[in-house]
């Protein structure tokens, strides 16, 4: 063996030399190559993470679940998730000296190497790339929208053509190197998710109460309204997703024993919270108060008027979207060249991030153009993904790493959120696949 034909000198000299190019590789990464992020850096990230297309569709769900369960369940996820969302903050310094920078790293000290990477990394992809495909159909939509209503005489331009133009931002700005590079991008992403959230309904408030205003289930038989139910579930869940950022968003925040990185980073997630509250609430009540069963899937549609403030908050859309789209690539980024640089042995550069990232890019339009279905796309992503990943998947880890004694008020509580979850992730997929196949049926490729 190399070991045996080595001396004790130069076997450390080796050791010591393998250590070095790990910590380069590191310093290299996203996720780990810069440290020294504030508290408010979590407030920005984790607002632009989770306030974005899922606001938009809120009024639609509750026009799909009913003032009963649609208040019940807006008001219960936000509750569940911002517990879920503490567990994570605190697992991710659990060990001493040791940081779980990476959802999948936690994942895997719970469930062991192998079987965490397994549980974890399928279910991290779908919601981050679907979060992608979304916001980029978001992305062209909201342009598309903006250009007919400034230029309401011009010639139509196809969605395919808006969602190419989104795209063509993001081939620039995917070449940032980490959460800190895009932190001018998140803090204007972040402050224009307030802004249009709060146009919404200001503006639903201003067109008031609809005329023969209707707040039943608008399906004509059970099975539809049923299967529009569970894919409202869906919406709910696509809007509560930022729990899939959260850990290698921590990882930027400097840590020592005496200050630890989970007090910063819950200031921040406290701060983000509030505002995913005054964001939210608002503008699902007030915008299916206003239009009731009548409402878009993208409450932006249903405001026609005026004309200046629904171009305004629709370019405010796009300019989050931008950012949020940059939060949820940066992980998949660091996977990627996590992968091809430390197991294939690519060498660390420019070459390889912009060969990698442009690639990414180009995927995620080319899905988005072929597949542009806004409403199902939340709801199939949100149930089957979002659901494990935001509601109970940090339950699990929490009872497999912490193993609260049995009928304690700790093991109650994370198993009712364990079986609302799971819930969720069985039903809102059905309901948002129906949509999907309902939509494809009339449905021109690259209209």
């Amino acid at each position: 063996m190399w070991t045996q034909a080595r001396s004790p000198l130069e076997i450390d000299a080796f050791l010591q030399n393998q250590s070095e190019k790990e910590r380069t590789i590191d310093d290299w990464l996203p996720i780990t190559s810069s440290r020294n992020a504030k508290w408010w850096y979590s407030a920005i990230h984790n607002v632009t993470a989770m306030v974005g297309a899922g606001v938009l569709s809120l009024p639609y769900a509750m026009s799909e679940l009913g003032w009963g369960p649609g208040i019940g369940v807006l008001v219960i996820s936000w509750v569940v998730t911002l517990y879920t969302l503490w567990q994570m903050v605190e697992m991710h310094e659990m060990v001493p000296g040791k940081r779980f920078d990476r959802y999948h790293e936690l994942g895997q000290y719970a469930f062991g190497e192998k079987l965490g990477l397994y549980i974890v990394v399928p279910q991290q992809l779908i919601v981050e790339v679907g979060v992608c495909i979304v916001y980029m159909v978001t992305g062209g939509r909201s342009l598309k929208k903006f250009h007919d209503v400034v230029c309401s005489d011009c010639k139509q331009i196809k969605l395919t053509f808006f969602i190419m133009i989104f795209a063509s931002v993001h081939f620039v700005l995917s070449q940032l190197p980490n959460f800190n590079s895009i932190s001018g991008i998140s803090l204007a992403a972040a402050v224009m998710s307030f802004s249009y959230s709060t146009i919404a309904w200001v503006a639903s408030v201003d067109k008031g109460k609809q005329e023969h205003v209707e707040y039943g289930y608008k399906s004509d038989t059970q099975e539809r309204t049923v299967m529009r139910f569970l894919a409202a579930l869906g919406d709910v869940a696509f809007a509560y997703a930022g729990h899939n950022v959260v850990l290698e968003i921590q990882a930027t925040i400097p840590s020592t024993p005496e200050k630890p990185s989970k007090k910063p980073m819950w200031k921040g997630v406290i701060v983000a919270y509030i505002v995913v509250a005054l964001c939210y609430f608002p503008v699902a009540f007030v915008g299916y108060w206003a239009f009731g069963n009548g409402v878009e899937d993208n409450i932006l549609v249903s405001l026609s008027r005026p004309h200046w403030l629904i171009a305004m908050a629709n370019m405010m859309v796009v300019v989050h979207v931008i950012g949020s789209y940059q939060i949820y690539a940066m992980p998949v980024f660091d996977m990627m060249e996590t992968v091809l640089v430390k197991r294939f042995r690519f060498p660390p550069g420019l070459t390889l991030r912009l060969i990698v990232r442009s690639a990414y890019v180009a995927f995620t339009m080319f899905f988005g153009m072929t597949f542009p279905f806004f409403g199902g796309l939340l709801s199939f992503f949100g149930g089957l993904a979002f659901a494990p990943t935001t509601y109970f998947l940090p339950c699990i880890m929490w009872l497999a790493i912490y193993k609260p004694r049995r009928f304690s008020l700790s093991w109650i509580t994370n198993w009712i959120c364990i079986v609302l979850g799971v819930l969720l992730m069985i039903m809102a997929p059905i309901g948002g696949l129906r949509e999907i196949i309902v939509t494809a049926k009339n449905y021109t490729f690259y209209s």
